[in-house]
Formats: structure tokens, C-alpha cells, sequence
């Protein structure tokens, strides 16, 4: 009973779902979140690692006056049916003109106002978050620097951030360039800061690079707030919306904090600025907050959420003194370890290492999780492939050496060696190079020669020191390939049969006849009810039906070889094009650019996506990345009144619509549990129709939240799913638990 009520959890409104993200937040403990960019009443608590970015389009017959407010998110190209766009006037004289006069010239923080996208990626929640951990990497890299031990961070009751540290406090005294104080010139100039390297820094290693995390806050704030200790005094300053609000003051702390260094800034987010309501979500915060306490072993960080009912006040202390070796546990803690974890710090020219691995019996992929300076290396780097690289040729080498392995022709591919291993590194570099704006994979070539050769060293002499290990990491490996082997025949047939020959798709996928990937979208919807509604309903020139037959494996319990030779999942794979897991993923060979998760607003729904969501994870969790991956949003109700009918896609929409009707109206509500219960008008109006669905994408943001997530939801652990699932009981309305 307590795994369907879970699943129910999972069906929700439509407002609802899995948000493969991090820490992302929350059904499961910061884990899972779930974020919508549709109206701001109907979003659910956040989840944790899968974020839903919305598109929201309606066609129904509602007044304007009761539909809620909602942040509409236009695509770039709806669909090949949608109709062109208004081209401009050729008339226009207004654009005709185009001189000295148009060429506009911002100053100052005017460029974050007026582009703020650029800065912190996106005006929504995700953008809100990003102001926070602005300043919390700030405070960090004061205590890499090795001048702070702790830093607290409050949530305050009117929404607005303080973060505090017990650092040597931002210097206040006379810039000479800008002719400002110190402290001004910071938080006004874009690119003015302390971490650009080279003898005149303020910091040795840092995550900050540019100079414009602490002056894009501020442009994006209200009201900032600045209190600083340093040189046994206390100074304050406000700023509003980018510029001083007051001068600065200084004065004699009090007798308790007459020897205290540090900073505090408190924010409060400009309304002006987010499309979304301001509002900070505990377990998202939380989620990074714990990450930077594991990899700043000596840094305690404490979390407090003020609420006006004090009993709903919320706090959390994070220190790790064992580091990454508690982390790795931590991410393993729902899982069956062949070992205890491993690992060690080093430091070589210049290079700080810091690394820490375990393999599981029951786990059959990787879990790699890359750090730079404490900055999450989203897309891998130098450090990563040095890892990679290291690990498969000493363990190779180990198991020929003590005969483990006989056959001097096999050799252990990356792939298999990486089995069921769970691994963190991270490196602290001087001078870090970051490829791309959003620092999300390390560009340094000289880091990939320093990891893999500390790696090589450590694992050599741990793994000869300690026999019985090698014995089971190898084991782990050597059936991972005789796995591999006994699916090879499956492998070969995903292979030999082109995704681009309709003979070679399965016999239940109906085909849309656009051949370009960017246009074709396919709906993965459960039954053959369902489907058939959907194949009526559709646009054939674009849209491709893929129904299942019942659900798919749960490929978290199960090895390769099983998940090749289940008929759906390769039905799965031959659809879309995915290839041979393993292998680099290819945008280019997707059939579909689009995959929609369609299922039914009941337990059974909610089970088949979720089962569909950890197949894409572990099998290719590129997918996410790439944004390929939706979960499209039927309406729950359908109200009849007269010759009208209304579309309402969860409970308040529901009662706004009833409240709207006078009170001796008469009208019927019928709940929509199944497609195959829509006709397939209906399913192309409400479901199907770009320019009037809703769908939600998913992305993952927090890829260790993530990986606990499906481990603990999925996995073979009756007793950490009980302990998410009680952990997840407050999070839902008892409503519509179906006991």
C-alpha cells in the first residue's frame, strides 16, 4: 500500500512530476523537484533533481478573468502547423531609421537589468536559487583561502537571504582606480574582484573567475544590505537595485564582536526582475549547502529557514570531516557496497587532488561526479577523463598481473571496470579553464596528466596492499562483460537496424512523415486505448505514437543483458534511435527531438513514467541534458455546462471554475483517469495541440540527488524506499491517495 501511494504521488495534477534534478526538490528528500513554469498557484512543493521548465498554451473556453496567472513560455518553432509569424511592416519607420541614435550604450549594472538571463541563467526559480549560491561560493572561497571555518545561511520570513561568514571581511578602503571604497567598487563594477590570479589576488584558488557574481546580485536586488567586520570595526551600507542607498557608515562593534572578522549581505530579490513568485526553497539550497560542506571538509555551514509561525522554523548543520570518502557513503547509503570506500588527497604542481571511490554488487552503471575548485563539472572535463583513462588501465593491469585475469587477449573496457563504481573527484586548480560561460566542464590539459598519474600510484599500491578488493572489483567487472557478451546479440541487432528504414521499427510505433529530428516529436503513451486515441488525434506530418505494452523493465534491479533481451526496451530503442548504451551519445542520431511521456492520471500512469524515467537516466542520461525529454500534461476534468465545455488541469483550477458559475448553475464534471477515455478531438485540443498543451521538460540539476533518488525509489532496498517514502508523507494532499 505504501509503494501505491508513492505512485500516486507521482501521478498528481498535472502540475506534478519526477524532477530529475538535483537536489533538486520535493517528494523525495531534496532530491527530486519538481518546477513548472506554468501559473505560480499551481506549482507543486519543489523536488529535487528533475526540473520542469513548461509550455503553456490554452485554447479552452474560460473567461480571461478566471484563468490564474501564469508565466507563458513561447517556443521558438510550436510546430510545422503553426502559422507563420507576423512579419514586420515594410513600412515601418521607425525600424527604417537606423543611426547613431539607435546604438544604445549601458553602464554600469544596467547590462544585468536589462539582460539578466545572461547572468544567472533564467528569471525563474532556478535564477532566484542562482543569487543565493553566488554568494555562498563567495563565502567558500574565503574558506579555501583558509581565512573562514563557517558561514551561515538564513531564509528569512519576508523572503529575503543573509549569508554570513568569518572571513577576513571584503576590504572597505579606497579603491584606487574607481576612486569609490573597495566594498562600492565590488558591488557596482562588473568584472572587479579579487580572484583573477596572478601576485596581486585575494585568492589562491577560487570558484569566482569573473568578477560579476556579488555586482549581479546586487543589480538584481530590491534592497541589499552589507555588514562588514574587519580591523576591529563594524561597517554598513544599503544598495538598491544596483546603486548605493546610503553611504558608508562605520562604527565600534560591540564588546562581544570587537575581535570578529567576516561579511554579511542580506538581499532581497527584485519583484521587477522574476517571472516567478519570491520565494526560496529550503531543500534546494540544502541540497547545494550539503555538496560544499563534503568538499570542504574543515568548513561547517548551517542552513536556517524563519517562518512567522515559529514552530515551522527549520535548521540544519553541515560538516563532513571525512570529505569525499562521507560523500561517496552518503550517495551509497541505499545501495549493497563490495567494499569500504577508498580514497586520497594529494597535491602536485600546483594541483590539489582529492578523489574517493566504492563499487556496489547491486548497481549496474557509473555514478561520476566531477568538481573544479568546488564547482559541480556538469559536463566532465581534463579531470574526468583523466580518471577515466587511469582507472581502466590499472585495473586492467592489476588483474593480468595477479592472474585474476587469464586470458592475456581480453581486456576490460571502461564501460565494464565503471560498473556499480560509485566516484567523486575534485581538483583544485590556480588558474582554472572553464569551457563555456557556465563553467560546466574543466579545460585544463594539464590536470589530465596529474590525476591520472596520482590515480595510477594510489590504486596500485591500495589495491596490491589489499588483495581481497581487487578480487571483487574485478569480479564486479568480469561479469559486467560476460553480460555484455550474452547481449551481444541484442546489441548487434540495435546496431544493424538503421532508425532511418521504417521496415525496422517496431510494429506498434506509427510514424510521422517528417524526416527532420527538430521538427518529429514522439508520445510514449501506455496501452493500446490510449494509443489508438492518440494516433487519431494527432499531426501525422510531425508526430509519431509509440504505445506500451504494460510496463517496461525496471532496468535499476536488472544487468545489460536482461534489459536488451526485454521486448519493450528494445522497442524503446530502436523508436528513438539511442544506440548501444555506452556508447557517446549523438544528438544527430535521434529520430525524435521531442519524447513526450504520456501516461494515464492514475497509480498504473505514474508507475509506467516513472519505470520510463529510470530507463532514460541510466541508459542515457544525455537525454536530459540535451532537454529531450517531456512529460506531457492532460487536462484532469472536463465541465459541461450547457453547450460549453471547460478544461481544468488540477483541483483549484477546478474550484476557481465552479466559484465563477452562479450558485443554482447546473453542470457536470466528468475526471479524466485514461486517455483512451478522451476522443481524439478532445486529445488533440487539450494534449496535443502545440500552440494549447501543456508540457513540462525535465533536466537534471543535481546529478548525485538524482542518483540517490532512483536508487532508493527503484532499487532492491525495501527499507530505504519505506524511509523516502514516510519522509514524503507531509508533501502530499491525503486526497488524493486512492485507499
Amino acid at each position: 500500500m505504501a509503494l501505491r501511494n508513492l505512485l500516486l504521488l507521482l501521478k498528481t495534477p498535472p502540475y506534478l512530476h519526477l524532477r530529475l534534478m538535483a537536489s533538486s526538490t520535493s517528494l523525495f528528500p531534496s532530491s527530486i523537484h519538481l518546477r513548472s513554469l506554468t501559473s505560480a498557484a499551481s506549482r507543486a512543493p519543489s523536488f529535487s533533481f528533475l526540473e520542469f521548465s513548461g509550455t503553456r498554451f490554452r485554447a479552452r473556453k474560460i473567461p480571461t478573468s478566471l484563468r490564474l496567472a501564469q508565466n507563458v513560455v513561447v517556443s521558438a518553432k510550436a510546430s510545422m502547423s503553426s502559422s507563420a509569424a507576423t512579419k514586420t511592416s515594410p513600412g515601418s519607420e521607425s525600424l527604417k531609421a537606423y543611426g547613431s541614435e539607435q546604438i544604445q550604450v549601458l553602464e554600469g549594472l544596467d547590462p544585468v537589468r536589462k539582460r539578466p538571463g545572461m547572468y544567472i541563467g533564467s528569471t525563474g526559480p532556478r535564477g532566484l536559487h542562482h543569487l543565493v549560491y553566488e554568494i555562498l561560493d563567495n563565502a567558500v572561497d574565503e574558506a579555501q583561502a583558509g581565512f573562514a571555518s563557517k558561514i551561515d545561511v538564513v531564509l528569512h520570513a519576508d523572503n529575503s537571504v543573509s549569508i554570513t561568514d568569518n572571513g577576513r571581511g571584503i576590504p572597505t578602503d579606497l579603491h584606487p582606480a574607481t576612486k569609490k571604497s573597495s566594498l562600492e567598487t565590488v558591488l557596482t563594477v562588473l568584472h572587479a574582484g579579487g580572484k583573477f590570479g596572478g601576485s596581486s589576488s585575494g585568492y589562491s584558488v577560487s570558484g569566482g573567475l569573473h568578477g560579476v557574481g556579488l555586482s549581479v546580485v546586487n543589480a538584481l536586488s530590491e534592497s541589499l544590505e552589507v555588514c562588514i567586520w574587519r580591523d576591529g570595526k563594524e561597517f554598513h551600507q544599503k544598495y538598491s537595485r544596483g546603486k548605493p542607498a546610503t553611504t558608508l557608515t562605520c562604527h565600534v562593534p560591540s564588546n562581544e564582536l570587537k575581535d570578529h572578522q567576516g561579511t554579511r549581505i542580506r538581499f532581497w530579490p527584485d519583484k521587477e526582475v522574476f517571472t516567478t513568485v519570491i520565494q526560496f526553497d529550503y531543500n534546494t539550497i540544502s541540497g547545494r549547502i550539503r555538496e560544499l560542506a563534503f568538499l570542504n571538509p574543515k568548513l561547517t555551514i548551517t542552513l536556517t529557514k524563519e517562518d512567522d509561525d515559529v514552530e515551522k522554523n527549520q535548521y540544519n548543520e553541515y560538516c563532513y570531516a571525512g570529505g569525499l570518502v562521507e560523500y561517496v557513503a552518503w550517495l551509497n547509503s541505499d545501495k549493497k557496497p563490495l567494499h569500504d570506500v577508498f580514497g586520497f588527497r594529494k597535491e602536485t604542481d600546483g594541483v590539489a587532488i582529492d578523489i574517493a571511490l566504492q563499487w556496489c554488487a547491486d548497481a549496474y552503471s557509473d555514478t561520476i561526479l566531477g568538481y573544479a575548485n568546488s564547482i559541480r563539472t556538469i559536463d566532465g572535463g581534463t579531470h574526468i577523463d583523466g580518471m577515466k583513462a587511469s582507472l581502466t588501465r590499472t585495473l586492467n593491469n592489476l588483474g593480468k598481473r595477479s592472474k585474476i585475469i587469464k586470458d592475456k587477449d581480453i581486456s576490460l573496457s571502461g564501460e565494464h571496470v565503471r560498473e556499480g563504481l560509485t566516484c567523486v573527484v575534485s581538483v583544485r586548480v590556480q588558474n582554472p579553464e572553464f569551457e563555456g560561460q557556465t563553467k560546466t566542464r574543466l579545460g585544463n590539459p594539464e590536470v589530465r596528466k596529474v590525476v591520472e598519474q596520482s590515480i595510477q600510484e594510489y590504486l596500485t599500491e591500495y589495491l596490491e596492499l589489499h588483495p581481497d578488493v581487487l578480487d571483487l572489483i574485478l569480479s564486479k567487472s568480469l561479469n559486467a562483460l560476460k553480460a555484455a557478451l550474452a547481449a551481444k546479440r541484442a546489441r548487434e541487432l540495435v546496431r544493424q537496424k538503421s532508425v532511418l528504414r521504417s521496415s525496422s521499427l517496431p510494429g506498434k510505433l506509427a510514424d510521422c512523415s517528417s524526416t527532420d529530428p527538430e521538427d518529429s516529436e514522439i508520445f510514449i503513451v501506455e496501452g493500446d486505448s490510449a494509443g489508438g486515441s492518440a494516433k487519431q488525434g494527432r499531426d501525422r506530418r510531425f508526430q509519431a505514437i509509440l504505445p506500451l505494452r504494460g510496463k517496461i523493465l525496471n532496468i535499476e534491479r536488472k544487468d545489460e543483458a536482461a534489459m536488451y533481451k526485454n521486448e519493450e526496451i528494445q522497442n524503446l530503442i530502436l523508436a528513438l534511435g539511442l544506440g548501444v548504451k555506452g556508447e557517446d551519445f549523438k544528438k544527430e542520431a535521434l529520430r525524435y527531438h521531442k519524447i513526450i511521456i504520456l501516461t494515464d492520471a492514475d497509480v498504473d500512469g505514474a508507475h509506467i513514467r516513472t519505470l520510463l524515467l529510470t530507463f532514460f537516466f541510466r541508459y542515457q542520461k544525455a537525454l536530459f541534458d540535451q532537454g529531450c525529454i517531456y512529460i506531457g500534461v492532460p487536462p484532469l476534468y472536463k465541465v459541461e455546462r450547457g453547450k460549453q465545455a471547460y478544461y481544468c488541469y488540477d483541483d483549484k483550477e477546478l474550484k476557481r471554475l465552479q466559484s465563477s458559475f452562479p450558485s443554482n448553475a447546473s453542470y457536470n464534471i466528468q475526471r479524466f483517469k485514461g486517455l483512451g477515455e478522451m476522443m481524439p478531438a478532445q486529445l488533440w485540443e487539450t494534449t496535443m495541440d502545440p500552440e494549447q498543451r501543456m508540457l513540462k521538460q525535465l533536466a537534471i540539476e543535481d546529478a548525485a540527488e538524482a542518483n540517490v533518488v532512483f536508487s532508493s525509489l527503484m532499487g532492491a532496498r525495501v527499507d530505504f524506499r519505506k524511509e523516502l517514502i514516510q519522509k514524503s508523507a507531509n508533501m502530499i494532499d491525503l486526497g488524493h491517495l486512492d485507499i
